[in-house]
């Protein structure tokens, strides 16, 4: 399963998401913190009341090094699921990614940290450690629903799911679509008539 995570790193999530004709992709109000990031694993899922995080503690102390922590925050923009101290030790313990629907805080220090965030964007208030959530159960992330051990990918374009029982599948899937893109752009880019033909047949369907 691992070599099949590290495959996943250099298939764009674009053409992951055609292979699913756009049905499994997260909210695109979830973007990376940096264009530059990019990841696959593992996700370790996260259902969290909205304003506490304790949970998500503990999913960092359960996570196993590769895996992606999603965490289902309600889509809640007022209080931070983490700021860059919890991130840090995320990112010490050997996690590969942090994905919310929700908002972090100390922007600069977890840009700082070049570590995987995704997220709705910041906020000022932290949340409060009461207790309550669960941790690999199925949740609901940004629109789209996950179970623990499902395949996340993301880069610059957003992030996608891909269920664990048809990884091997997808995989092949979405190498033949980039194959086929890089064909495309080989062929019809900066090519007058190429680029003519190709939307004359497009036109003509």
């Amino acid at each position: 399963m691992e070599n099949l995570f590290s495959s996943f790193q250099n298939i764009p999530t674009t053409c992951i998401s055609d292979v699913f004709e756009g049905l499994n992709n997260l909210d695109p109000s979830i973007k990376p913190l940096k264009e530059d990031y990019k990841f696959a694993g593992r996700a370790l899922t996260v259902k969290m009341p909205v304003g506490d995080n304790l949970v998500v503690l503990k999913a960092i102390r359960e996570a196993k090094p590769g895996d992606v922590i999603v965490i289902d925050a309600k889509g809640d923009q007022y209080r931070a699921i983490a700021g860059d101290f919890v991130v840090g030790m995320a990112q010490t313990l050997g996690v590969s990614a942090i994905v919310v629907d929700g908002v972090i805080r100390d922007i600069v220090g977890i840009k700082n940290l070049n570590f995987p965030v995704f997220c709705k964007g910041t906020a000022v208030a932290a949340s409060g450690k009461a207790g309550v959530g669960e941790i690999n159960v199925p949740i609901s992330c940004g629109g789209t629903a996950i179970q623990p051990g499902d395949i996340i990918v993301g880069d610059a374009d957003g992030v996608v799911v891909i269920p664990q029982s048809i990884g091997q599948e997808v995989l092949e899937k979405s190498r033949d679509k980039l194959k086929k893109d890089e064909l495309r752009e080989q062929t019809v880019s900066g090519n007058v008539e190429e680029i003519k033909k190709y939307l004359d047949h497009m036109l003509s369907k």
